[in-house]
């Protein structure tokens, strides 16, 4: 099937005087185009992941980056077939990534090119900490070569986990590797490392999704968890990838996910085809017995699970015997 969509990612911090104008400008403008996607706006900048259509694309660059504030934007561009967003949602946020702490970006990590971070790799010694800053889902269907993810549920508790790491390594002798999906992240977190004294704290420039773009699967280990439709894809369309993760329940080698059937779980979990028909698109047997449980439509390329509108969920019923249809 021919690739008629762009799946771009980019984020920019820079001076938005009036964040709320800014969001409606966006609105008209993209409210007019075959776009989707989530696009958040504050203060400080855009971060932002989002589909267009080919056709929609060169008025799209045209209107973004000929305004002075955006025009240094690095987007990095995927192809797919369809849309990979459900809908176009444009927003302010106070925060563009979650951290509940203040920063300074101009003591952020240094950025390194692709072909830098790959040199470095290859160089890395017993000083040199490759520090994921992803969650685990993402982190267990790929990652570099030797690196250390951080063990807490959310990155709200990153904060403690940089001071708690200033106490355990040597800032002055510890040389930091960090990457993320898209390189938002690191931007903030970077800034806490540097906050605990660690000198030599280095960026992926551009993340995960810029790294496959130019070095393929270099140094990668597995495959890339991406927030949209698409959900696991290979950071290089030319090599493919391998699959490291494995299925839940049976552990066979599998790198699909499905959101539990169960309405109030909804955990992501990888699983194979004949593992989630068993279990009903449930990540356990519990689940399979809960009363709020989603209708499964068997997929090998499952998309995310869409929220049911308010009203639909007003006339559930809580009978445990009867399944709950699914909007995915």
């Amino acid at each position: 099937m021919e690739n008629v969509y762009l799946v771009l990612a980019f984020y920019i911090f820079t001076s938005i005087e009036d964040p709320q104008r800014e969001v409606k400008r966006w609105k008209r403008f993209l409210g007019g185009l075959d776009a989707k996607g989530r696009i958040y706006i504050n203060e400080e900048g855009i971060n932002a992941q989002m589909s267009i259509a080919k056709a929609d694309a060169s008025s799209f660059y045209e209107w973004f980056l000929e305004d002075s504030r955006f025009k240094e934007t690095d987007i990095k561009v995927h192809h797919h077939p369809e849309q990979v967003f459900a809908k176009l949602t444009i927003k302010y946020r106070k925060q563009l990534v979650a951290m509940d702490k203040e920063y300074d970006l101009s003591q952020g990590g240094k950025h390194l090119s692709s072909e830098e971070w790959a040199k470095m790799l290859e160089e890395r010694d017993e000083n040199t900490l490759i520090l994921d800053v992803r969650n685990h889902y993402e982190w267990d269907v790929g990652h570099f070569e030797g690196t250390e993810r951080p063990d807490f549920e959310t990155f709200r508790e990153f904060p403690q986990y940089a001071e708690d790491l200033g106490k355990t390594r040597d800032p002055k002798k510890t040389r930091v590797m960090m990457y993320c999906t898209g390189g938002i992240r690191c931007e903030l977190y970077s800034c806490l490392l540097k906050d605990q004294g660690f000198d030599e704290v280095y960026q992926l420039d551009g993340g995960v999704i810029k790294y496959g773009l130019e070095q393929g699967n270099k140094h990668w280990k597995g495959k890339l968890f991406v927030f949209d439709d698409r959900l696991v894809v290979p950071i290089s369309s030319e090599e493919g990838g391998e699959t490291i993760s494995v299925c839940k329940q049976c552990h066979t080698k599998v790198d699909v996910y499905y959101n539990c059937a169960n309405m109030d779980c909804n955990e992501l979990f990888l699983s194979c085809l004949d593992c989630a028909i068993e279990k009903l698109g449930c990540c356990c047997d519990a689940c399979v017995q809960a009363p709020r449980r989603r209708i499964f439509e068997p997929k090998e390329h499952p998309k995310p699970f869409r929220k049911l509108p308010f009203e639909e969920k007003a006339k559930m019923s809580l009978t445990p015997s009867k399944d709950v249809s699914s909007s995915q």
